[in-house]
């Protein structure tokens, strides 16, 4: 009898650290679904914007956060995977080249994670304090011909990789590594929060057809583009839905909670126009959607992603949010709903990353879904996870 694995996942928010642990059947083929077994939250304290500033009462948090886990999935929790969000998360773009090392031509695994290096070499001196989470090969070609599948098994005299690798300040790291590890839990690996999202609220119809997440939180939006079933860019944004509140609270001359219940559509007593209203939620909103078609416009995806924006976080549930998105991105728009079968403790899409966690850990597969093209980087991330560890 084997035992089923156990997966935890611990998404350390601005506002809430979430854990989450599943139960990973053994044996059932490969798409297994791992089921949630234990959620536990808490209060975040001792961070600004994702960074840890005060590590004790970050690693309280976090401590009380996977006792309720624990309670509630009742197994103990001795390794994790962890989400890094907050603006720290960048994308840069590199091209490698090789030559093919056999006499004949033929193109090795081993020559795609040479050219793979040798595009990471060439914009290490270019990241100083940074460190790389993911390394994601976008596309091969070889003898300057753009390969549709695998470049495995071809014959070329020159190898080349387009490739996009996300990274994130090796301080920032290095911190939440200390910090989890001084409650005794071992970090297993690190994901970038909006990944680990897309895991849980894109289907792979729409990472196939092209489609971009949008997750509006508290301090910070992120995005992710998908196409061909592969993350292209990921970029996060300093505004949020706190912003929101804000403006509602100086336009409307209302306190911060009255603002935050205005913004989620409950009304109150007070009296204002419900135009001023609507051109205060909408400027911000303008706002975070230009931000994102941007970005579109950079990589040269503007109006040409057929599955849209997708959108979740706290600031998805904002009143004509869906328009406005739609207005400004010339793209159909929808929120997300966090789809995870049925017997589940997951509550709403703010457990996305600590669910996508327990997914992105459960899947050893290594086929060409979108958590593969990630996952073949896994021994990348956990090489260098391996330095920090006594």
């Amino acid at each position: 009898m084997m035992a089923d694995r156990i997966i935890t996942g611990i998404d350390v928010g601005t506002y809430q650290v979430k854990v989450a642990i599943a139960r990973v059947p053994k044996g059932k083929g490969d798409r297994v679904i791992p089921e949630i077994i234990g959620t536990g939250y808490a209060e975040s304290r001792g961070l600004k914007s994702g960074y840890i500033m005060q590590e004790d009462d970050v690693a309280r948090s976090i401590k009380s956060a996977i006792v309720q886990a624990e309670k509630s999935a009742g197994v103990l929790v001795k390794k994790a995977h962890i989400a890094i969000g907050s603006i720290g998360l960048e994308e840069i773009y590199s091209r490698g080249e090789i030559i093919p090392t056999r006499a004949d031509s033929e193109i090795t695994t081993a020559d795609l994670e040479k050219v793979m290096q040798d595009s990471e070499d060439r914009i290490i001196d270019h990241i100083p304090n940074r460190k790389i989470l993911h390394s994601i090969p976008l596309r091969y070609l070889v003898d300057g011909n753009e390969v549709l599948g695998r470049p495995q098994g071809m014959r070329g005299t020159k190898l080349e990789v387009d490739a996009l690798f996300i990274t994130t300040y090796e301080q920032h790291v290095n911190d939440l590594i200390g910090t989890i590890e001084s409650i005794g839990i071992y970090v297993e690996d690190i994901i970038a929060s909006p990944l680990a999202a897309s895991f849980v609220m894109l289907s792979k119809t729409q990472k196939r057809a092209g489609c971009v997440l949008t997750n509006i939180g508290a301090e910070t939006t992120s995005i992710v583009v998908f196409e061909d079933s592969t993350p292209i860019s990921l970029r996060i944004f300093p505004i949020g839905s706190n912003d929101i509140t804000n403006d509602i609270a100086l336009g409307l001359k209302v306190p911060l909670e009255e603002a935050e219940k205005i913004k989620r559509g409950g009304m109150t007593s007070a009296t204002f126009s419900k135009k001023r209203l609507d051109e205060i939620i909408n400027s911000r909103l303008s706002t975070i959607f230009t931000l994102v078609d941007t970005q579109l416009k950079k990589i040269k995806r503007d109006g040409l992603l057929p599955a849209g924006v997708i959108l979740t976080g706290g600031g998805s549930n904002t009143f004509s949010v869906t328009e406005i998105a739609k207005n400004i991105l010339s793209l159909p728009a929808r929120t997300a709903t966090l789809e995870i079968g049925k017997n589940t403790k997951v509550k709403d899409a703010s457990w996305a990353v600590a669910y996508g966690l327990c997914m992105w850990g459960a899947s050893d597969t290594q086929e060409t879904s979108t958590i593969g093209t990630v996952k073949q980087t896994k021994h990348s991330i956990l090489s260098w996870l391996n330095q920090f560890l006594p």
